[in-house]
């Protein structure tokens, strides 16, 4: 595993040097986890360190769409004005497939005074991780991303198919777990691989998912902000070198109708920073208070939480019942039905799963709900509910149905709002607010075969 803790620019310059950069993606998340930014020449890079934005641009929605009134203009100024980025020495990559030797840098957004930009995803995520460092905890993640790979298709309105393999056929049944299906495609992942050691991100396991076409990439557990980055760069390079193979990579959380979604199943755990003790523990082994308040904050607020966890209008199609998407809050042990499962582990890794999160989630913004939904339980002491033992699709929806409804609740969560900021929350909700609103004036064909003539 890769150590870049307290990465200092002297040894970015030297990074850059051994590996004769001569160009640099200077890059920043913005609200859909798009990367935004510009490139530049190494020389201008090593003379400037850092850049200038429009404040707004790490603001807009996935059609590219800003609010033109309304309360997104009380945290942002009309006027346009700049945000001026300074790159994280501990996040430079190498870009793999870029002809000429090219590094990619993640930015960080700061205003004028030299604060973060609060709106920004990764300032979101450091906000609620400075909150656990406060306490002496130590949060730790494992998120677990599934994908579709998908045949190349320019037309929109045609329904996806999954790609042709090495043997020319298509997958026409589910897989799970299949070696053989994985084999399909051994010259992507192999590029896949290869590329993932050159950018020195943590993959672990690669495996076929349920759906046709469907993978999954487990991470290494480690530091939020760390693998936050990761996803981030791993979604660009799956993309990248799925078209070199001729073929797409999509994380939305439901591209065919009759296959199962894609989540971003996210493992989450505390350790005291004195101490490096897993606190979801008691010293005999036994579950902690902790462990039980955690639950209990992710039962309470996850539903407040779904415009973050769930923020397409797509979205909600993943989560149906018998679909291996959670239709509600219940907890249980190794019991996949529930939305928060605690896996079958020792006393040291004892850690809490949120099944909830979409792959489509932006990283930054959904490990930043996830904890400050256990952070809210923790400061709360909020009890969970008697475990779930049973089949918890018995039981009742207790998850917003879509995103009109997700947003009315985040909108009322104040707690969320403390904890991830106003300003986050006012312009995440103006921006998903115009998104859904673009997405009402599409008429779709179910419409038109169905009501067209019988109402």
């Amino acid at each position: 595993m890769v150590v870049r803790d307290n990465f200092t620019f002297s040894e970015l310059e030297q990074w850059l040097n051994e590996r004769r950069v001569t160009e640099i993606e200077c890059l920043v998340p913005d609200l859909t986890g798009v990367a935004r930014g510009k490139i530049l020449p190494r020389e201008k890079f090593t003379e400037d360190r850092g850049m200038r934005l429009p404040e707004a641009i790490v603001a807009i929605g996935v059609t590219g769409e800003f609010p033109d009134q309304g309360p997104y203009y009380d945290v942002i100024t009309p006027t346009d004005r700049d945000m001026h980025l300074q790159p994280d020495p501990a996040t430079v990559r190498i870009v793999p497939w870029a002809v000429d030797p090219t590094a990619q840098v993640i930015h960080d957004c700061f205003d004028r005074a030299g604060n973060l930009i609060p709106y920004a995803p990764r300032s979101v995520l450091r906000r609620v991780c400075q909150l656990f460092e406060v306490e002496g905890w130590q949060p730790v993640v494992a998120p677990e991303l599934e994908f579709y790979l998908i045949e190349r298709s320019i037309d929109p309105n045609q329904p996806l198919r999954p790609p042709r393999g090495r043997s020319g056929r298509a997958e026409t049944s589910r897989q799970a777990y299949s070696i053989d299906a994985v084999n399909e495609f051994d010259p992507l992942f192999e590029d896949i691989y290869a590329y993932c050691e050159q950018m020195e991100l943590n993959v672990d396991t690669l495996i076929h998912e349920v759906g046709a076409g469907q993978m999954e990439i487990n991470f290494f557990h480690d530091h939020p902000l760390q693998l936050a980055d990761e996803v981030f760069f791993f979604k660009r390079t799956i993309r990248e070198t799925a078209l070199r193979h001729e073929m797409y990579a999509t994380f939305m959380a439901k591209p065919m109708a009759h296959e199962p979604g894609s989540a971003m199943h996210v493992h989450q755990s505390l350790v005291d920073k004195a101490t490096g003790r897993n606190l979801f523990s008691n010293e005999d082994g036994s579950p902690s208070k902790l462990f039980y308040w955690y639950i209990g904050g992710l039962q309470r607020y996850v539903p407040a939480a779904m415009a973050l966890f769930a923020p397409y209008v797509n979205s909600y199609r993943r989560l149906a019942r018998s679909t291996a998407a959670p239709i509600n809050i219940q907890w249980g042990t190794d019991n996949r039905t529930v939305g928060i499962r605690s896996p079958v582990a020792s006393p040291a890794a004892r850690r809490i799963e949120n099944r909830v999160i979409g792959a489509d989630a932006n990283p930054y913004v959904a490990l930043a709900a996830t904890l400050a939904c256990g952070y809210l339980g923790i400061k709360n002491r909020i009890e969970p509910s008697p475990e779930c033992k049973g089949d918890a699709y018995l039981g009742e929806y207790t998850l917003p149905r879509s995103l009109g409804d997700a947003l009315d609740k985040l909108k009322d969560e104040t707690d969320l709002h403390e904890v991830l900021g106003r300003p986050f929350i006012t312009v995440y909700t103006e921006v998903k607010e115009i998104e859904h609103e673009e997405f009402m004036k599409v008429i779709s064909p179910w419409e038109r075969e169905h009501l067209l003539l019988h109402v």
